[in-house]
């Protein structure tokens, strides 16, 4: 058989993801619901990895320094590739100017040209400085310039005095001074305001031959790249905002210091300083062909929508645009993102933050202590990415139905449901693309090939997971591992194919390794803690089939069910429900038996009977309806006096008419007989009786397919109570006559006249 790995038996999840994927409208997202095992999360990846081919790749997402707010770094898009690209060229462009910039400001022609260009300075300051003196010196004051600025010191006889010759003046010489040389630095102003204009201009010279030498350094560094990335004007651009700020902070790459020999060097300890010129790429995708595929197993909120990291400097915790980390929404982006729907709801705030980056068709990456609203340092705010990307959650049935009821957002943001089926018909068809999906399995992980034999064991063992003769499960994750196992035991056996009776050992192993509480139960049976009759016959008294579901393994087991009935006006009891240990299903299938006597039985007279219906030695409590029949072929007994046979095992739901509805795990509920039968030996006359409905269910043990044909066990089925009443006391159950009444020692028969007379043994008693 050719291999197939092709979707199998899901033409409505096809269709579904089909549509989903390829319409463009917001919204269209898409919920994959299905059980365990059914291959959801497989199929729905192969499907993408198909359509993703024909997709053009998407655009680099890069964040780089907002010049005019680095409190606000900026989203950069470059098309695939080129991101990485432009981090290497602008590193080296950096890297180059660190080293020709400084090479500029130590050569003598720059050395040469700042010293003419101060020494004009100094040459109009002198002229300037002259003016000043010769007013001073008119007034009788010498100028002198320091540290502090200038100071004007009195002539006296020719010559400056100091401070204390001052004070040794006279009062009045000293007022003169004083008053003097404040009209003298009233006269002076003008010159200061002349001289601090020399300077401020000479700085200004200066630093325009700084950035005009700066960017001879790097213009034709910054000028190819400008070429290289023509085509971009976002880029381009940034680029033209780095060789602005580079002119604008020469300070970072001149030197600044003194060497061991008394060279000038460049002061390394502010590398954090060329981090602005830096470009961080939170999504490359340079090997990427066609559109991304993300699969988040951790949708953590950092995970799934970025994160802002911070570091350590002296002591304080900073950031800033190199330390944004992408999440995988960033990564899918122009792609298609795989979420579990469990692992995204266990944080509500990641299932809120993802649908807000729905609705705004942006990702908005946050601080931590910003989405709570409780920021206590400061911090940056990324300016958002677009976001254009396919959602698709996998999940169960279950959650979809919560999410589609409570949150109508979810309505809106996920449109598309591709439910997965767990069976599918076995046709001949589907049968072939088992076989190849067993194909493509042993020969993508490299097992035994499987013969016949034990292909046509897997196909049977299919239709037992879909508990249906007539359908193949398709949850091929717990076929698949049947396979796996059994190519373990085809190894230890040195065999060439795995053989039925490899699959046979790999499903009895799997039983074994969980079927522990299932042997404890079956030997309490044996040793009758457990009281149960599986011969001779018992009025009011029946063997009820339920099932155990232990998490990994599922199995039948017996309950002996009584009913005690007397004089009354409470009709039928349910025991379990009165002590609150009975569910509401299976109190509602007890008062079905209430409103089955009530249409059969009282035409012509009230029910005035007391009847309990209990579940002997059950401590975990009741639920379910598939026990209804059986509690009323007891009840029945009850009335009409007429034991059950006790090598009977009954499973069944009912309606008030009468009817058998079918009812679930009716191949592990027989199998869980036939095993205590076997324990105790078979005498020929254990038997089950199910539903009519539930016999193209029936995909049984070949064990217990052999007792049958062997007769050394039996299997019946009943559409309605008459006929199962019939086949468990051995007496028909009686058609109704036209007077109303029942033909003569039938079950109804026995059951009206017993009826009869407790209305009118209740009548007397009332009147008494």
């Amino acid at each position: 058989m050719k291999p197939i790995e092709a979707m199998i038996g899901q033409p409505r999840a096809h269709h579904a993801l089909m549509f989903g994927i390829n319409v463009k409208e917001p919204g269209f997202n898409i919920y994959a619901a299905g059980l365990p095992g059914t291959g959801k999360t497989t199929t729905v990846l192969d499907f993408l990895k198909e359509v993703s081919r024909d997709v053009t790749t998407p655009s680099d997402w890069c964040y780089v320094n907002n010049f005019a707010d680095e409190y606000q770094p900026k989203a950069l898009e470059c098309p695939a590739g080129i991101g990485r690209q432009l981090k290497r060229d602008l590193r080296e462009v950096v890297q180059a100017a660190r080293l020709a910039i400084p090479q500029l400001f130590e050569g003598t022609d720059y050395a040469a040209k700042r010293e003419e260009m101060f020494r004009k300075m100094n040459q109009v300051r002198q002229r300037t400085i002259v003016k000043m003196g010769k007013e001073a010196e008119k007034d009788g004051f010498a100028m002198q310039f320091s540290a502090i600025g200038l100071s004007l010191m009195p002539v006296v006889q020719g010559k400056p005095i100091s401070d204390d010759e001052f004070l040794s003046l006279s009062s009045n010489q000293q007022q003169s001074i004083v008053e003097k040389r404040e009209e003298l630095k009233e006269k002076l102003l003008p010159f200061v305001k002349e001289l601090r204009d020399i300077e401020s201009k000479a700085r200004i010279e200066v630093a325009e031959f700084d950035k005009d030498v700066a960017l001879y350094a790097i213009e034709h560094l910054m000028s190819s790249l400008l070429q290289k990335y023509k085509d971009y004007d976002n880029i381009t651009e940034h680029l033209r905002e780095i060789q602005g700020h580079i002119i604008d902070n020469l300070d970072v790459f001149r030197p600044t210091r003194s060497g061991e020999k008394g060279e000038t060097v460049q002061d390394t300890s502010g590398e954090l300083a060329f981090r602005v010129y830096d470009v961080n790429v939170i999504v490359d995708n340079s090997g990427l062909q066609g559109a991304p595929i993300v699969r988040e197993q951790n949708p953590t909120y950092d995970n799934l929508l970025g994160k802002i990291e911070k570091e350590g400097q002296l002591g304080n915790l900073t950031t800033d645009f190199t330390l944004i980390r992408g999440g995988s929404l960033h990564r899918a982006n122009g792609g298609y993102i795989m979420i579990r729907a469990e692992l995204l709801l266990r944080d509500l705030n990641v299932y809120e933050g993802l649908k807000r980056a729905l609705k705004n068709h942006e990702v908005k990456i946050e601080d931590a202590t910003e989405r709570t609203g409780y920021a206590n340092i400061k911090t940056i705010t990324p300016k958002p990415i677009p976001l254009n990307s396919k959602i698709i959650l996998i999940g169960d049935p279950n959650t979809y139905r919560i999410l589609f009821a409570y949150d109508p957002e979810f309505r809106e943001l996920f449109k598309v449901k591709a439910d997965f089926d767990y069976t599918m018909a076995k046709t001949d068809d589907n049968a072939h693309s088992y076989v190849g999906f067993l194909s493509a399995l042993v020969r993508k992980e490299k097992l035994h090939h499987v013969d016949a034999s034990g292909i046509a064991r897997l196909i049977e063992h299919g239709c037992r997971l879909a508990d249906d003769q007539y359908k193949l499960s398709t949850q091929f994750g717990l076929v698949a591992d049947v396979v796996r196992e059994a190519d373990f035991y085809a190894l230890k056996s040195n065999s060439k194919y795995m053989t039925v009776d490899h699959i046979e050992t790999a499903i009895d192993a799997r039983v074994y390794r969980s079927n522990l509480i299932q042997e404890r139960l079956r030997e309490y049976i044996q040793r009758n803690v457990i009281l149960i009759s599986t011969s001779g016959t018992e009025v009011g008294q029946i063997n009820g089939l339920s099932v155990i579901d232990v998490g990994d393994f599922e199995f039948g087991t017996l309950s002996r069910i009584t009913v005690a009935v007397g004089l009354g006006r409470e009709g039928v009891i349910d025991v379990q429900r009165e002590v609150n240990m009975g569910g509401p299903i299976h109190g509602k299938g007890v008062m079905i038996l209430a409103g089955y006597l009530t249409s059969m039985f009282a035409y012509d007279k009230p029910l005035t009977l007391t009847a309990r219906v209990v579940f002997e030695q059950n401590y975990e409590g009741v639920e379910g309806d598939s026990a209804s029949s059986t509690e009323l072929y007891a009840l029945l007994s009850a009335l009409s006096e007429i034991p059950i046979k006790q090598n009977f095992a009954v499973t069944g739901s009912v309606n008030q008419k009468g009817e058998i509805q079918p009812i679930g795990g009716v191949n592990e509920k027989i199998e869980g007989y036939f095993e205590v039968c076997k324990a105790r030996g078979f005498d020929g006359n254990h038997s089950v009786l199910i539903p009519d409905s539930n016999v193209s269910n029936l995909m049984l043990k070949k064990e217990v397919i052999d007792a049958v044909k062997e007769g050394r066990f039996h299997i019946y089925s009943a559409r309605t109570i008459d006929e199962g009443i019939e086949i468990l006391t051995g007496i028909p159950a009686g058609k109704r006559k036209p007077d109303g009444g029942f033909e003569k020692d039938s079950i109804y028969d026995l059951v009206d006249r017993r009826l009869r007379d407790m209305a009118e043994k209740s009548k007397q008693f009332h009147n008494l």
